[in-house]
């Protein structure tokens, strides 16, 4: 492996983060800032400009030799564009052609999805690594996935395959703000979980915290409510996981993000769950495992995107 350094960016409905990766994986500089998600697509491409620039004054930038982007989906790999379901300003955002004019069109850049990119760090360097079929996901402010089919990555045409976070799972379900019903994030994102408890009678603490962190905290205390909105949470996720390994065989399921933290909360009833929904015996044996690579997924994988994408390069993790 090469200790090249390549600039990464993970790009979310929460955080935009940025930092300087080597060809081993190893963060030499980073920083973030918060995606202003209810805003124009300028305000928040603003945001972008401003972690590049922290980056790009760095004396490590003069070494990078390329830039990988994992954003917050759906992707356009193949034009360069994103509309993420969860910031409303970008719909077809030239995100490519903007992080290119903004680092002075020097550096080849990677474009793919924040499920993917989450997978390939999971797959190079963390839990799902030895695994040549797999399925990697982000429960957070939304629900990203991204396969491992064969051995390598998987991103598909535009860069959003394994998107499982808008599989439908309940017909009858809420409108989704990606135009479908009943979908996984829907009922399994941190805000969803938070809503759907509040909803059905729970209470937060006397810190008035309403986040799913907290909620989770209730669930461990022995809430029922709290516990009720993981279990449904789970359910949701166990049937999306389950359809995933039926049609292209799978064997482990790496679950990371904020709602991954939450524990047994989420992944004992997942557990369970998964054990009604994988029944055909090409899927009994699929294992579910809480990711690896922590809050730098996402850039590392972004990262490896970025090395496996250079011309001779050697992949790294996909």
């Amino acid at each position: 492996m090469h200790t090249d350094l390549v600039a990464a960016l993970d790009i979310g409905g929460t955080k935009i983060a940025g930092a300087l990766v080597d060809g081993d994986g190893r963060i030499h500089t980073r920083t973030q800032r918060a995606t202003p998600a209810r805003e124009d697509g300028e305000t928040v491409m603003r945001a972008v400009e401003e972690v590049l620039a922290e980056l790009s004054a760095s004396p490590l930038w003069s070494r990078a030799e390329a830039l990988g982007i994992g954003s917050a989906g759906p992707v356009d790999a193949s034009a360069g564009t994103v509309s993420p379901v969860n910031v409303p300003g970008w719909r077809g955002y030239p995100l490519v052609e903007r992080v290119r004019a903004a680092t002075g069109g020097d550096l080849p850049v990677e474009l793919i999805g924040d499920g993917v990119a989450i997978t390939a760090a999971e797959h190079w360097q963390g839990a799902a690594r030895g695994h040549d079929n797999a399925l990697c996901m982000v429960v957070s402010t939304g629900v990203g996935g991204g396969l491992v089919l064969g051995g390598r990555l998987h991103p598909g045409p535009t860069g959003n395959a394994g998107h499982i976070g808008h599989i439908s799972v309940d017909l009858d379900g809420e409108l989704c703000p990606c135009g479908s019903r009943g979908c996984v994030e829907g009922l399994s994102s941190g805000p969803n979980i938070a809503r759907r408890a509040l909803e059905q009678g729970w209470l937060p603490g006397p810190d008035g915290d309403t986040s799913a962190v907290a909620v989770a905290a209730a669930a461990r205390a022995g809430d029922p409510v709290a516990v009720a909105a993981f279990e449904r949470a789970a359910q949701a996720l166990a049937a999306g996981i389950a359809a995933t390994a039926t049609l292209v065989e799978i064997d482990i399921a790496v679950i990371g993000g904020g709602v991954g933290k939450a524990g047994d909360v989420l992944f004992a009833p997942l557990r369970k769950a998964l054990a009604h929904y994988a029944t055909l015996s090409f899927v009994q044996r699929l294992t579910v495992a809480p990711a690896q690579m922590g809050t730098d997924a996402g850039l590392v994988g972004a990262a490896a995107a970025a090395l496996a994408r250079r011309p001779g390069a050697a992949a790294a993790g996909v």
